[in-house]
């Protein structure tokens, strides 16, 4: 497998140990951050790599990838004079691995393919913790040509990689989509845990029953006992990341018409929860609807 030279701008939670996988893997790695003790921290762990500004990223590297915050950071760093656009040489490849909206996605593209670059979006789910392991799911949307250029870095971050069209965007709107299922998923878990409490029933029976019927979800098998009965809340997805990819899929919904009042509920109650507990790991959204219940207390009691 060919390895191709790769800038990564953004080497937060998530992007610093998918950037250090492929430093691993033998790539030839050039990283950048507003945060320089990031920086600094990251070429520590990984002394083969090295770091640059915005356009030496984008000339002295085959593919740039931004895992950034959201779409509005990705364009600030890829439009402009200094961006990554204006220093690509033509024939390069973007890969969009943040949790974008996919109408900035498609607006990116238009952007970039007037100067003869390449947009690949692809989100990816997992969290922190299968971004460490290098397991992540990849949603992949684009050209298939330029698609293809980015599969030996897909290979090093995850062990999934989906196709969601050709389209840009579309990976990023499948990802929005996602996010609402996992957390209306965990919500109404929490809600379910509370009343069963209610009711004199032990939670870690109640998972066990969830997750060997119908009502088992990503939440039930993997989040309640290892963040949230834990403790420990570090799954690595923040509560205002989470309301970001909320709205995201709420645009998505008007702009399609669609009547969907339990993403609207789900929307409104991380609104809320984040309003009251501030961006703390958004699996505290368990604990938040067991101390809003009536005599509620801790879910890892």
């Amino acid at each position: 497998m060919t390895r191709p030279s790769v800038g990564w701008v953004g080497i937060g939670t998530m992007g610093a140990p998918m950037a250090g996988h492929l430093a691993a893997a033998g790539f030839t790695v050039r990283v950048h951050d507003v945060d320089e003790d990031a920086v600094t921290s990251f070429l520590a762990a990984h002394p083969g790599a090295a770091a640059g500004s915005l356009p030496e990223l984008a000339r002295e590297s085959e593919i740039v990838v931004t895992m950034l915050p959201n779409g509005a950071v990705v364009r600030e760093v890829a439009v402009g004079d200094a961006g990554l656009l204006a220093h690509a040489p033509p024939g390069g490849l973007l890969v969009d691995m943040s949790s974008s909206s996919p109408y900035d996605t498609v607006e990116l593209a238009r952007l970039a393919g007037e100067r003869e670059v390449a947009v690949v979006d692809a989100p990816v789910s997992g969290g922190a913790v299968r971004a460490r392991e290098g397991t992540l799911a990849i949603m992949v949307s684009g050209d298939d040509a330029a698609v293809a250029r980015a599969e030996p870095l897909f290979a090093s971050l995850g062990s999934t990689v989906l196709r969601c069209g050709t389209s840009p965007g579309s990976a990023h709107a499948v990802k929005a989509l996602n996010n609402v299922l996992s957390c209306t998923g965990l919500l109404v878990a929490a809600e379910a845990l509370a009343v069963g409490r209610r009711f004199g029933l032990d939670p870690e029976v109640m998972i066990d029953v969830f997750n060997a019927g119908t009502g088992r979800n990503y939440a039930t098998e993997t989040k309640f006992r290892q963040f949230v009965f834990s403790g420990t809340h570090a799954a690595g997805f923040t509560l205002d990341l989470m309301l970001k990819d909320l709205e995201t899929a709420a645009e998505l919904t008007r702009r399609a018409g669609v009547d969907a009042p339990l993403a609207e509920s789900c929307r409104r109650s991380v609104r809320e929860a984040l309003a009251a507990l501030g961006p703390v790991d958004h699996t505290f959204l368990a604990d938040w609807v067991e101390e809003r219940a009536p005599g509620g207390g801790e879910t890892g009691s």
